[in-house]
């Protein structure tokens, strides 16, 4: 990286977002923290807020940037699946991704950054029961599986503009601060935690800060690029999962939902919290990433305890 440009991050306000930028600025890196507001924006010193509409940033912004890490989106979880909603988790990757990479070709290839890093998820994989699943694996079905894979095709053609491009698949992000494990705790202090459905499916999971360790090390490594799965190594079902919080929480695990109830609340939705996902990072650890995570109990006592 060099000493006179920085990284652009959008989705800095985000659970990963705000846990990256606290790296970044322990690395001593310069950081353009893009948001809406920028004039009410306090990240800090060491970042520059960046202003953007939520889709678009100016060529002028990513020319002072070596490097750009996308990880804006609306949150899957959380709210009614109505069609608008799934309409904004759509555009709010895609479109952005899209002019994000429009952006960079409209600077001279000297002007570009250097590597383009840009979340995608494990939702590609659809639910594939017991498979395998590496980088290797295709694409499946379903809603999330179709706006990831149109998540990845937007980016693509900034690798075809020179550009290093690193696709992400992230699983669920074990974090204090939000995500799916704070609904889940606040559940299960209540005593209303229990698995989901049969509880089989397989459930890939990352702790936040092993994740903001592949983006820190993608940005810098030559040999990262293409698809990467940012999962930790070992998924657990989903059964053990809730034995697991349970555990940590010291809390009972009676009550499970049922599948029925959940298909009645969310529709369409409820399949990417019963779909099984058995996802590996190969790549990761073929490129000798070291995960501080591997085990869910470690993660858990950290986060929860």
């Amino acid at each position: 990286m060099s000493d006179t440009r920085r990284i652009l991050v959008t989705g800095a306000t985000g659970l990963v977002g705000r846990r990256l930028l606290a790296a970044l600025r322990d690395d001593d890196q310069r950081v353009g923290a893009v948001t809406r507001r920028p004039e009410e924006a306090r990240f800090g010193e060491g970042v520059e807020p960046v202003g953007w509409d939520g889709v678009s940033v100016t060529p002028a912004a990513l020319a002072a940037s070596d490097a750009v890490v996308h990880l804006a989106g609306e949150p899957v979880l959380g709210g009614l699946p109505t069609a608008a909603r799934r309409r904004r988790i759509l555009e709010s990757r895609v479109d952005s991704t899209r002019a994000l990479v429009r952006a960079i070709g409209e600077l001279s290839p000297a002007e570009r950054p250097h590597v383009f890093v840009c979340a995608s998820a494990v939702g590609i994989y659809g639910d594939r029961g017991e498979e395998l699943l590496d980088e290797s694996a295709a694409p499946g079905t379903g809603f999330l599986a179709d706006v990831c894979i149109a998540w990845e095709k937007a980016a693509q053609p900034a690798a075809d503009l020179g550009v290093r491009t690193v696709s992400l698949r992230i699983g669920v992000v074990l974090a204090r601060e939000g995500g799916a494990l704070a609904p889940i705790a606040t559940a299960f202090r209540f005593g209303l935690g229990g698995r989901l459905g049969s509880g089989r499916q397989w459930f890939p999971w990352v702790h936040a800060d092993d994740l903001v360790g592949m983006i820190r090390t993608a940005l810098r490594d030559q040999r990262w690029s293409g698809v990467v799965n940012a999962t930790a190594p070992n998924p657990v079902r989903n059964q053990a999962w809730t034995q697991a919080v349970a555990a940590v929480l010291r809390r009972p695990a009676v009550l499970p939902v049922p599948a029925l109830a959940l298909k009645l609340a969310l529709g369409e939705m409820a399949g990417e919290l019963l779909g099984s996902r058995r996802a590996v990072p190969k790549r990761a650890l073929e490129l000798d990433f070291h995960f501080e995570f591997e085990r869910l109990e470690d993660a858990l006592r950290v986060e929860l305890g």
